[in-house]
């Protein structure tokens, strides 16, 4: 008999291993920042980190407190209709009761294929977006389950948890780049102190640092997606809604009519933000924002 999982050990499992990724992308800064003071006067790298702290916090928290507004205007939705989207209002109230949390701002976006996504940066400033697609063809039990996983991701502050990530890698790439455009003084102190070695390894580091950054942060990324589907597990306490859903949105992936059929205009730095990725990539790999639906699907049914 196979041994049924715990949705409540899956969602520590899993914040457990975010918390770790967010550890190694702030080593990767720390190493950079080592790395550089090597080649640099440690002077001019503190100033260096101070620039790129400014910038990165700078552009970060105006995202941060904007988030679900320039999340809600670049897809063109709508606010949701008491009337005319009734089973939505209802599927998110339920799921209100079941996780205690404020009732967020709804909208609808349209769009045939079946997706949705959470924002805000805490759950009294938060909002649910969905799809047409979604509203049209999932039953009572799926659409709760998708909106139990959206309500998932603002009870884990998801989005402050992803802004945090957002700002080390800022400062990261941001010292790369200051550093890589200058290296011509750095060459200079190469020459005379003849650390050339070091000089090395701090470019390599510098080239390979924001891109090993970026690769963690997907992979939190889809941590934060099992989790989510946990913890909807726990609002719902009926698995197979949220399972039947995930099929449904599988299939539209494998169907080329319904890949082909709507051209994607909205932002690809949103995708993280739905259920399923909108982009509907064929192969999961490194680079993609989400784990495989089929996957996720597999550790639902043992829950």
């Amino acid at each position: 008999m196979q041994q049924r999982l715990s949705f409540e050990d899956e969602i520590t499992k899993n914040k457990i291993k975010s918390f770790l990724l967010i550890i190694i992308i702030f080593a990767f800064f720390v190493l950079l920042g080592y790395v550089i003071s090597f080649v640099f006067d440690p002077s001019y790298f503190f100033f260096i980190m101070v620039i790129s702290i400014i910038f990165s916090l700078s552009y970060v928290l105006v995202s941060y407190y904007y988030s679900h507004n320039i999340a809600i205007a670049s897809v063109g939705a709508k606010p949701a209709s008491p009337i005319k989207h009734r089973n939505f209002f209802h599927a998110v109230e339920n799921m209100v009761l079941a996780s205690g949390l404020p009732m967020p701002k709804l909208y609808v976006m349209e769009s045939n294929e079946i997706n949705a996504f959470a924002s805000g940066r805490n759950p009294r400033n938060a909002v649910i977006c969905i799809t047409t697609g979604a509203l049209n063809k999932l039953n009572k039990q799926e659409l709760e389950g998708v909106i139990a996983h959206e309500m998932s991701h603002i009870a884990n502050y998801d989005i402050r948890f992803m802004t945090l990530t957002t700002v080390l890698i800022g400062m990261i790439s941001i010292i790369s780049q200051i550093f890589l455009r200058n290296l011509w003084f750095a060459s200079r102190d190469r020459e005379e102190r003849e650390n050339a070695i070091f000089f090395l390894i701090a470019i390599i580091v510098a080239i390979l640092a924001p891109i090993a950054a970026q690769l963690v942060s997907l992979a939190i990324s889809r941590k934060r997606e099992f989790s989510a589907d946990a913890s909807a597990v726990k609002f719902t306490r009926y698995s197979p809604g949220l399972i039947s859903a995930l099929q449904k949105i599988k299939n539209e992936h494998l169907s080329p009519e319904q890949t082909n059929k709507e051209k994607i205009t909205y932002p690809k730095a949103l995708a993280p933000l739905f259920i399923s990725d909108p982009f509907k990539k064929k192969i999961q790999n490194l680079f993609s924002t989400h784990p495989p639906i089929e996957e996720r699907i597999n550790v639902l049914k043992k829950m």
